[in-house]
């Protein structure tokens, strides 16, 4: 019989499983709808921290509650947390060096954008 902490352990970390599921939808959907590449970098890295750090957090949990797995739940379940840890460490590492090279070749420029009312107010004739 499954004690309250392996059950707290098992529900948190299914929860773990489905925030991280909303940040790869978030993630994708933003990577289609961004306009540039720096903003679009941000929406990968979003679906790499939310989108695998959390959820392999989540499955840690769900390991170290999970009575079936015997003594194999602790090596699944450390094992979890250390390539989480190495995601989470390699991850921003990451977005950086790729925004750093694309800034440095001027591979994409960044436009600027230029909300100015006023002159459309004068284009108008209304000022």
């Amino acid at each position: 019989m499954a004690s309250l902490l392996e059950w707290t352990l098992v529900l948190v970390g299914q929860a773990l499983i489905t925030v991280g599921v909303f940040c790869d939808l978030v993630a994708s959907i933003s990577m289609l709808r961004f306009p540039n590449f720096y903003t679009r970098l941000h929406a990968a890295t979003v679906g790499s921290i939310g989108g695998a750090f959390v959820p392999i957090v989540g499955v840690a949990l769900v390991a170290a509650g999970s009575e079936f797995l015997g003594v194999y739940r602790w090596f699944l379940s450390g094992a979890s947390l250390v390539i989480a840890f190495v995601e989470l460490l390699l991850a921003g590492a990451g977005s950086h060096a790729l925004a750093r090279a694309t800034h440095r070749s001027r591979a994409a420029p960044v436009q600027p954008v230029i909300v100015d009312q006023l002159e459309e107010d004068r284009g108008k004739g209304e000022v």
